[in-house]
């Protein structure tokens, strides 16, 4: 049987992990050790300086990649990182995939894979995704409409989704445990930021909720950016 290691154990890994602890799993003591044992890696870092670290730093997973073993990583960074961690893994003979899409492994991970083209797309789709969702709440509500009554249409509607359907009670009660800390969703955002920029796109929402951390949000799940963009709006009005 081919075994699979995981570097990262924040919130969204430490869910899929236990069990599998549970059953046998093992614990490495450094990324370079559990490389060296398996041949698959899939790594979720909390940002970018995670991500590099854990692959270029002293006993990284870098040291053992060679031939026939495969690096997988679902952590949100920026296209650079992607595509410099990227040539490291394949310069040693080692394969890369950015995000979800490890052929019949990456199936139980989620419903389908999308092909997006070079390294580093990963990385500007999932920006682009965090923008569109945080930025559509803010509108109806600047535009008079009651985001709740979004989040009904959203459900009933062609474009639902689990995270629609996850987020409502959070944002109905204005209360946002974490299981996905708004600190990491600021990242996003400046990632997001940058791609706008890069492409000449302005995106006056997205730097509205980069400033969430500030109102003391940070450990809040990412929903609670509504509650900062609505700040926002009432300070302008």
């Amino acid at each position: 049987m081919e075994e699979i290691e995981f570097l990262g154990m924040g919130i969204l890994l430490l869910l899929q992990c236990d069990e599998l602890v549970q059953h046998g799993a093992s614990v490495g003591e450094t990324p370079a050790a559990v490389v060296k044992k398996c041949k698959y890696t899939i790594a979720m870092l909390s940002d970018p300086a995670a991500a590099l670290s854990v692959v270029f730093d002293k006993d990284g997973a870098l040291e053992q990649i060679c031939a026939g073993k495969g690096y997988i990583d679902m952590s949100t960074v920026d296209a650079d990182t992607s595509s410099k961690i990227s040539e490291a893994i394949t310069s040693k003979g080692g394969s890369f995939v950015e995000a979800p899409a490890l052929y019949d492994q990456v199936d139980v991970l989620g419903k389908k894979s999308f092909f997006l083209g070079q390294v580093g797309n990963g990385a500007k789709m999932k920006g682009s995704m965090m923008n569109a969702f945080s930025e559509g709440i803010v509108l109806a509500d600047k535009s008079g409409l009651d985001p709740h009554t979004l989040l009904d249409v959203l459900d009933l509607g062609a474009i639902a989704n689990p995270m629609f359907k996850m987020k409502r009670p959070a944002m109905i009660k204005n209360s946002y445990p974490p299981a996905f800390p708004l600190k990491h969703q600021q990242k996003d955002m400046r990632l997001a930021l940058a791609l706008g920029d890069e492409n000449a796109v302005p995106m006056p929402v997205a730097a509205a909720a980069n400033e969430a951390r500030s109102l003391g949000l940070g450990d809040n799940d990412f929903s609670a950016v509504f509650e900062s963009v609505s700040k926002g709006a009432q300070s302008s009005t």
